[in-house]
């Protein structure tokens, strides 16, 4: 793998420690400016919706420049949202300052990714993006555990300022290691618009929405279910989010290494396992030895969809993939905003702090649905005699990651 992708990797470790440390954070938050925690919630939403309206924007904004130099302005971007939020002095402009930070957040891994993927052959381009995609799932593992440790001893504005050096050390590792690309002649925007025509791409995309959106019911909701529910104290939660990004790290390579061999059938089983999984949250949530083995699952079969679904979505897009790449990681942020917001629905209700759960496992069963719809579709059309890009390691596109 080229060594480049160490620095998308650095890349995505701030971004992924900023997207994530706030659950471990809402209490903290809610408290400082005196606001509900389903309404603290909002930072998780508002982040995950300027992922979505960001994603589209910055990459059609990132036409006009070199790959590289658009991933470092994104970066820039990154740090002064996070600034922002650690100085925010109410709940408001903290909000401005998440929302902020999102807008690089989309672009980055969508850019990240064409490029991951350009830099290998085709047989590895699902392992070039789990590769990059590794430094979102370590942020789990090592950035957010001592984010939240930060925070809830140092307090969180200090975890934020932590973030946006964080974001310093992206950049400059981007200017480093990302190697100088030739600017994309000849990119028109209804040229990039085009692939949401093809409707496996739009399949894939709402995969993604649904599948993912099922980890966030419940990991959004995470610190309150298991301080209330599951007996843990508020210190517990750390290592809590430690097992999740062990689970996230393990199932993104896994999910790497199989996704460029049978990606249907991984997408089939990891979205079922979820589904089943988040349902037994509801039980396993009463105990803490359950509850702690459950979240390591969760995140190790939410993080196994991430590769095979991007490189569908790239496969499937081959003619214009970048814009369509970072829509799909809009789409994933679109999950999150959704699942963050119908958890909050289900707790405002009085249904209990378990209740995202069975929110998480619906929206899980229903990709699963769409993933066996997209098989269908795409056998219909493959015995008609259409190629269909994408659809097996050997036919996707050698330049499936350029323009």
């Amino acid at each position: 793998m080229p060594l480049a992708l160490l620095a998308l990797a650095i890349g995505a470790f701030g971004i992924g420690t900023t997207e994530f440390v706030i659950m471990g954070l809402l209490p903290e938050v809610a408290g400082d400016f005196q606001v509900s925690i389903p309404t603290a919630g909002f930072l998780v939403t508002g982040y995950a919706l300027g992922v979505v309206l960001g994603a589209p924007l910055m990459t059609l904004l990132g036409t006009r420049v070199t790959r590289k130099r658009m991933l470092m302005l994104l970066m820039g971007l990154f740090v002064a949202g996070n600034v922002v939020s650690a100085l925010a002095p109410v709940f408001g402009v903290m909000l401005a300052g998440r929302v902020i930070a999102s807008l690089a957040h989309g672009a980055f891994f969508g850019i990240g990714s064409v490029v991951a993927a350009d830099l290998v052959a085709p047989q590895k381009k699902a392992g070039a993006i789990a590769m990059m995609f590794t430094g979102l799932t370590v942020a789990n593992v090592v950035g957010v555990p001592l984010g939240t440790f930060i925070g809830q001893t140092a307090g969180w504005r200090t975890t934020f300022l932590v973030v946006a050096v964080l974001g310093v050390v992206g950049l400059l590792g981007v200017a480093k290691l990302v190697p100088e690309q030739p600017k994309a002649e000849g990119v028109r925007i209804r040229h990039e618009l085009a692939a949401f025509r093809n409707v496996q791409v739009l399949l894939a995309m709402a995969m993604t929405v649904l599948g993912f959106g099922g980890v966030f019911a419940a990991i959004t909701y995470i610190t309150p279910m298991m301080t209330e529910i599951a007996g843990y104290s508020a210190s517990s939660v750390t290592w809590l989010l430690v097992l999740f990004g062990l689970g996230m790290v393990g199932g993104n390579l896994v999910g790497g290494k199989f996704a460029d061999r049978r990606l249907m059938p991984l997408l089939y089983v990891s979205l079922g396992a979820l589904a089943v999984v988040l349902g037994l949250f509801t039980v396993t949530a009463h105990n803490k030895v359950a509850a702690a083995v459950t979240i390591v699952l969760i995140g190790a079969l939410g993080f196994a969809t991430v590769p095979p679904l991007q490189k569908r979505v790239l496969d499937q897009a081959a003619g214009a993939p970048t814009l369509a790449s970072a829509v799909n990681i809009g789409a994933f942020n679109l999950g999150n905003a959704l699942s963050a917001w119908l958890g909050g629905l289900v707790i405002a209700a009085g249904l209990g702090y378990t209740a995202p759960n069975w929110v998480g496992a619906a929206l899980a069963a229903s990709a699963l649905v769409l993933a066996v719809l997209s098989s269908i579709l795409e056998r219909r059309e493959t015995g008609k005699g259409r190629i269909v890009t994408g659809s097996s390691p050997e036919q996707a596109p050698v330049a499936a990651a350029r323009h």
